[in-house]
């Protein structure tokens, strides 16, 4: 990929920052910084009014086909978008789940009927997804799902159980892996479902976080119904329009994620600054060090974006950035020494965390959500190097 901005990416790259600094004014400008990792209760509906506004100025699914209701923008230009829009501080956006998951999946492999039905909504901002993958015995071996689904009078009735459900509590809409051919096991027989997340067979509990928050959820299905025509793909051959699905979640919108941890690092570099922690000659070497890693983790995200690559790649880069936030949680915790083993503690709340204690203890799960080091490392070994699989 040339780095190097052509004419008409700079003038859109003005276009965006400008666009940004004209609209973060006013009862949006208080949003600035909201949301995000570990932070995705904060402000949640005057988040979702600023998705919309986005939504009214065609600055939603900037990177889908004009036909589905996106502008076509070519990779860079989408990459511009996420790079101005973290760099403007703009708060966390509540539809990625519509605009970067399954929005794009229904493209791929969906019905026409399902991509008029359900593609204006997300591109509006009118309909929240939530996804229905991880479930207590298959969380990062997702092949092992339980949640079952049949054909009943013209429905499919689905019992089971998801786990680590984001959002799930302001979801219009769940996507849900559930096996639709009895005595199937493993990639077999596993359909992708459509399933209205507002009715009475699923039940929504929220489970609480070390950082205070519940934006992972608990999802119960007890006959709970969706339309026969609301699968994606052919029946029992889910996994595979599940595991496109988890390509398009790493997809461009990660290049934002990297401006944003940037934006930590000079953060907590310029708080080593005054609190003199940087004069420590470890400290100051592991954040030179951090610098010089997430300025590799960019470039290969570029490479990943930019070139024909390997499924594998993913795996790569989810590793990458992954073991680096988590390693700058606990490097924040050594930058604010003592201080930061303390907490307020007013009685009326429980304990009161800063922004670096929450980042310390949000990311370590980092490293397990989104498919885990483990599972990655597995997936390299065995699909790049062609080791021995893993006994099961």
């Amino acid at each position: 990929m040339d780095l190097t901005d052509a004419a008409e990416d700079r003038a859109f790259r003005t276009e965006v920052r400008t666009w940004l600094e004209d609209n973060l004014v006013g009862e949006f400008a208080a949003l600035k910084g909201l949301g995000g990792s570990g932070k995705d209760l904060e402000a949640h509906d005057e988040r979702l009014e600023w998705d919309r506004h986005l939504a009214k100025h065609g600055w939603t699914c900037i990177g889908w086909p004009t036909e589905y209701g996106g502008r076509g923008l070519s990779l860079m230009q989408q990459v511009i978008f996420h790079e101005e829009y973290a760099r403007a501080n703009a708060p966390a956006r509540v539809n990625h789940f519509g605009e970067e998951l399954i929005g794009p999946t229904l493209i791929a492999f969906g019905s026409e009927e399902q991509k008029a039905r359900f593609l204006p909504k997300m591109v509006a901002v009118e309909e929240l997804w939530a996804q229905g993958y991880s479930e207590p015995n298959a969380g990062s071996d997702l092949a092992n799902i339980a949640t079952k689904a049949r054909l009943e009078g013209g429905e499919w009735v689905i019992d089971g159980q998801k786990v680590w459900t984001s959002l799930a509590q302001f979801a219009d809409w769940i996507f849900v892996l559930a096996r639709t051919e009895p005595g199937s096991q493993r990639h077999q027989g596993i359909s992708f479902l459509l399933v209205p997340a507002r009715q009475e067979g699923v039940e929504i509990r929220g489970i609480e976080q070390l950082t205070g928050g519940a934006e992972f959820n608990e999802v119960f299905f007890t006959g709970a119904r969706t339309a026969a025509d609301l699968i994606v793909g052919e029946p029992g051959q889910g996994w595979g329009v599940a595991m496109g699905l988890l390509g398009f979640e790493r997809g461009v919108s990660t290049l934002g994620q990297q401006v944003g941890f940037r934006r930590e690092l000079n953060a907590l570099i310029d708080l080593a600054r005054s609190n003199g922690a940087i004069d420590d000659p470890i400290v100051a070497d592991r954040l030179a060090r951090a610098d010089a890693e997430l300025e590799v983790i960019r470039l290969n995200a570029l490479r990943t974006l930019s070139e024909e690559q390997a499924p594998q790649q993913a795996s790569v880069a989810k590793l990458l950035w992954a073991t680096w936030h988590r390693t700058l949680g606990e490097l924040a915790m050594l930058v604010r020494g003592v201080d930061g083993l303390t907490a307020g503690l007013p009685a009326h709340q429980g304990y009161d965390l800063d922004e670096w204690q929450r980042l310390f203890l949000f990311t370590r799960a980092d490293t397990i959500y989104g498919g885990s080091d483990e599972v990655q490392r597995n997936i390299l070994a065995e699909r790049v190097l062609r080791l021995p699989r893993e006994a099961r």
